[in-house]
């Protein structure tokens, strides 16, 4: 029996109030369940009046009869659109090729030098034929474990053999002045900090859209003024100590911020003490290396009647050091967001510091000048290492004491006897030349000949005739200072150092004029000598070394030797070099007419 014309009217009015808000599924079922309440035709009327196809309402009629799946889903399982992976298998491959972190070394990877947005992925997967968008790429990249990643900090360069035994070796000399109490303090310099309307990371309270207003670049003002806060932090009793000094970052700084930290606050808080000892970084004003900082602290030693036993930290461990975590982070928060427009408002937020374990800081202007460039001599330093430094036996430049009380100065011992010059087989090293020693004397050898014939020429245009020797005479020539390996030496020192001329003359006892007639004639045989006869060559080390402090504590690396030397002494020109005689003019009216006339070519 048909359905009547009014009954399909009326569910063509009903269904497209309520099917909007039903999903398929339920869709499914209540138009199945429509066409079961108008029995025969019900299927045919209720596709008509929903707009729907025939198999639809049929499908929806089956599942209430219960041959259909079960409740919990609103297809079939594989019904809809397939995913890009399934139907494109050449996409997942593609885009993990351009995100593995291996293709960031080759220079043929398509975003070696662009930022792997998803946005730029989707383009380039585009580019060779897999149509994706970038929420996809997002997808897909979550589902094979990917994120995104900041950089990590962890990679602390060459690490030193003995990196974590001095670490262990402080710890005990700070466990040991503690047990005894006596000071230990962790010092270091804080980054130099602009003082001026510049901005700050961070956020801070403020009413919404009143931010507070700085300069839009960070550009140093001529007219502001910088600081660098010098901290002090004094382990044992959990307190901190900044000197701001508004010079220069130099040992007279950090010298000076340990002394006002014991003048104000370090003698008080220790009256009984008579040792001190002082963590710091490898590096910068209180480095290992720094002469001033060694100076400073011998001469603050005997001013506060102090043994001050230093321990540096390996190179490249500076954040190991307490001050640096247990400080300057605190300092860093209190700074957030907060422009340091002027010196008070930087002592202020620093004196303003605390935390919950009971951390205190006190902050002072230092506005001492700090020059740069102040040089501790060799004298100087001879004299703290004899009578006021003491090394320990692990590690002595790391690790060493400046005595209160100087030591009786040692007897002076007889003034050593500066050597002339340096022996060639000192100078004849890979280090020194780039080539191997038996390669430069075969070099100098093979330039014998094209040496004793440009000579002879050279006498013979000067001259007007050849060389007058008496019978029986040996050809030999003179006596001279530089001999042919001595010419090849001056040219590699000057080509694989790049040293000067006068350093190169005191090394071989000649003057610097001489080096350079020296290096010129060497290098002018050398170009007419055949390329199978060049010896291979190391490339220059890249050091600037100018004299010859510079070059003994370059050779010095190298387990090389260079003896004390007298510049002052070296001859004032060398043998080789003839009286100065015009060297672009030939005589050509002395010339003989004939052709008898001997040809050195």
């Amino acid at each position: 029996m048909a359905v009547a014309v009014e009954v399909e009217e009326s569910l063509a009015a009903k269904f497209p109030v309520l099917l909007p808000h039903l999903d398929e599924r339920q869709r499914r079922l209540y138009l199945g369940s429509e066409a079961r309440s108008l029995g025969h035709g019900g299927v045919e009327a209720v596709a008509r009046a929903a707009g729907v196809s025939r198999q639809m309402v049929a499908a929806g009629v089956a599942e209430l009869e219960g041959s259909g799946e079960p409740l919990g889903r609103a297809r079939r399982p594989g019904g809809g659109r397939k995913k890009l992976a399934d139907t494109d298998p050449g996409l997942r491959p593609a885009l993990l090729a351009l995100v593995d972190p291996a293709s960031r070394g080759d220079p043929e990877s398509p975003l070696m030098w662009t930022t792997k947005s998803v946005k730029h992925l989707s383009d380039e997967l585009a580019a060779q034929g897999h149509a994706c968008s970038p929420q996809t790429a997002w997808r897909l990249l979550r589902g094979q474990g990917f994120s995104t990643q900041a950089n990590a900090k962890v990679t602390e360069g060459r690490r030193h053999p003995d990196r974590d035994a001095q670490f262990r070796y402080i710890a005990a000399q700070a466990k040991e002045h503690l047990a005894a109490g006596q000071p230990v303090i962790s010092v270091d310099a804080k980054k130099k900090e602009q003082a001026g309307q510049y901005a700050r990371a961070g956020r801070e309270w403020r009413p919404g859209g009143d931010p507070v207003r700085v300069r839009d670049h960070s550009f140093a003002d001529r007219d502001g003024g910088h600081a660098i806060p010098y901290g002090v932090y004094d382990v044992g009793a959990n307190t901190g100590f900044v000197n701001v000094g508004t010079d220069g970052n130099t040992a007279a700084l950090a010298v000076e911020s340990v002394r006002r930290w014991w003048q104000l606050m370090g003698k008080d808080a220790y009256p009984d003490a008579e040792r001190l000892l002082v963590t710091c970084d490898a590096g910068g004003s209180n480095g290992w290396r720094n002469r001033g900082w060694k100076a400073g602290l011998a001469e603050l030693a005997q001013e506060t009647g102090l043994q001050i036993t230093v321990c540096h930290f390996p190179p490249g461990t500076s954040k190991w050091n307490k001050i640096e975590h247990r400080l300057f982070s605190q300092i860093t928060l209190g700074w957030r967001g907060r422009p340091l427009t002027s010196y008070d408002v930087i002592i202020n937020t620093i004196s303003a510091v605390t935390t919950r374990t009971g951390l205190t800081v006190t902050a002072v202007l230092d506005d001492s000048p700090c020059p740069t460039g102040t040089q501790i001599s060799d004298e100087q330093m001879k004299d703290i290492e004899d009578r006021l430094l003491t090394r320990h036996e692990f590690h002595g430049e790391w690790n060493y004491a400046l005595l209160p009380v100087p030591r009786p100065a040692p007897e002076p011992g007889p003034a050593p006897v500066p050597a002339r010059r340096c022996g060639q087989d000192t100078l004849n090293q890979p280090a020194l030349t780039g080539m191997d020693p038996a390669d430069l004397t075969a070099l100098a050898a093979a330039l014998e000949i094209p040496f004793r014939a440009r000579r002879e020429q050279r006498r013979y245009l000067r001259q007007g005739r050849a060389r007058q020797r008496a019978e029986g005479a040996s050809g030999g020539g003179s006596n001279r200072k530089l001999d042919l390996t001595g010419h090849v030496l001056a040219l590699r020192l000057r080509q694989h150092l790049n040293l000067p001329g006068h350093v190169i003359g005191a090394l071989l006892g000649a003057d610097k004029t001489t080096i350079s007639h020296a290096t010129s004639l060497t290098q002018t045989l050398l170009a007419a000598l055949p390329a199978s006869q060049h010896p291979p060559a190391a490339p220059p080390p890249g050091h600037r070394l100018r004299t010859l402090d510079d070059l003994r504590d370059y050779a010095a690396g190298h387990g090389i030797i260079i003896p004390a030397l007298n510049e002052a002494e070296t001859p004032p020109h060398d043998t080789l070099t003839t009286r100065a005689t015009p060297q672009t003019h030939l005589n050509l009216e002395r010339l003989p007419s004939d052709n008898n006339a001997p040809s050195w070519s």
